[in-house]
């Protein structure tokens, strides 16, 4: 089973699903499995720890997807995981399709095709250039810093909560009931390209309607915060208590 889900299973993976005996139980029958044919371990996942385990099929898409070292998607912003989750959306207000330069997927927050909180951390939030942060009122540089830990929101595998890869990398996280959104990249692109996704997860009927209040703890009707703009150009449209868009 884990396998069917996970294509690759690792510690945190196993974690996540909360298995009886945890990884030591599940790494017993991963390496009988391993001696009789029926899986590969390897290193598979960069920082994920030695005692990888996948299955033929999954092993051989990861290393048709691999980049080398160092290489991502044109803006930077990827994590290793690559085009496997990706489903190639990425479609304006009107309907025409945008040049992005990743392929994008709505997730449920829980799904293990999210390998965030389970597999990976859940990354830091860059703190959005031009509003005061600790950093800041130190004295510090302008450069974006992390948000600091514990402060506002905090993405979890949770029912209800949603999740939006571009290329892999974790852009937006939308909780439950989605009057709440977090990003987690400065990239105005890779911005609209997860609002893209998000718009078209709604007018495909797989969401319903959507009112969006708040993106980082911001309220979104100023229009000020990047995704907000994003959000607008994906045809959401300005109501008293938000950014709405229906089916």
């Amino acid at each position: 089973m884990l396998l069917e889900r996970h294509g690759v299973v690792t510690r945190g993976a196993v974690g996540a699903e909360r298995v009886p005996g945890g990884f030591a139980a599940v790494y017993r029958v991963l390496s009988a499995f391993e001696d009789a044919g029926r899986v590969r371990r390897g290193y598979f996942v960069e920082g994920l720890g030695a005692a990888q385990f996948g299955t033929t099929g999954a092993v051989d898409r990861l290393r048709a997807s691999a980049r080398p070292v160092g290489d991502g998607p044109t803006d930077g912003y990827g994590d290793g995981f690559g085009e496997g989750f990706g489903d190639g959306y990425g479609r304006g207000s009107g309907g025409a399709v945008r040049d992005t330069s990743g392929r994008t997927v709505v997730l449920a927050a829980a799904d293990p095709a999210n390998p965030y909180g389970a597999a990976l951390p859940w990354p830091d939030r860059p703190e959005r250039p031009g509003r005061a942060g600790p950093a800041d009122r130190a004295g510090a540089t302008d450069a974006p810093t992390a948000a600091p830990t514990g402060a506002g929101h905090k993405p979890g595998r949770k029912a209800g909560a949603l999740v939006v890869l571009v290329d892999g990398a974790l852009v937006l996280y939308v909780e439950r009931g989605g009057r709440s959104l977090l990003s987690f990249t400065a990239s105005e692109p890779v911005l609209q390209s997860a609002a893209d996704a998000l718009a078209l997860s709604v007018r495909d009927g797989a969401l319903g309607r959507l009112t969006v209040e708040r993106a980082d703890g911001e309220g979104v009707l100023s229009g000020e915060h990047p995704l907000a703009r994003a959000l607008a150009a994906a045809g959401f449209h300005a109501t008293p208590r938000g950014l709405r868009l229906r089916a």
